[in-house]
């Protein structure tokens, strides 16, 4: 490997309305070695999805609609790559269920703890890698 080139551990799509929140995911992600494309909306991120192959999907919860982070991570789901999917919220509303919601949909990520955020990443990218290798072990 070159001086100055980048290892990339694997591509990551993150998707949240909220510049600040997104440029932050996106810039933490960066940093621990990742290829992090972002979207500002559900209708942004489906046409990532379809153009570009991910494996974690990072969506947050509400975007222009409550169930707008659902959604992608459903269409995430349908891709044949099959990437990881979590939501990220910082405040689930536990009051209107959307909390329930997020923890049907997978695992909910919390970006204030920068290790576990980190940690949950790489041991979903891990899961997701095993699972494709097991699924072509299988084929063969």
């Amino acid at each position: 490997m070159k001086i100055g080139q980048r290892l990339d551990l694997a591509r990551v799509l993150v998707v949240d309305d909220d510049p600040t929140s997104r440029l932050t995911l996106q810039t933490l992600l960066e940093a621990g070695g990742y290829s992090v494309d972002a979207a500002a909306t559900a209708a942004e991120a489906v046409i990532k999805l379809d153009e570009r192959e991910y494996q974690l999907v990072l969506s947050d919860m509400s975007m222009e609609s409550p169930e707008a982070g659902l959604k992608v991570i459903a269409h995430a789901r349908m891709m044949d790559y099959k990437p990881a999917t979590a939501l990220v919220t910082t405040y689930p509303d536990s009051e209107s269920g959307s909390a329930d919601e997020a923890k049907d949909a997978g695992v909910l990520v919390e970006p204030e703890d920068v290790a576990g955020l980190l940690s949950t990443v790489a041991d979903m990218i891990s899961v997701r890698a095993m699972r494709l290798l097991a699924r072509e072990m299988r084929r063969n």
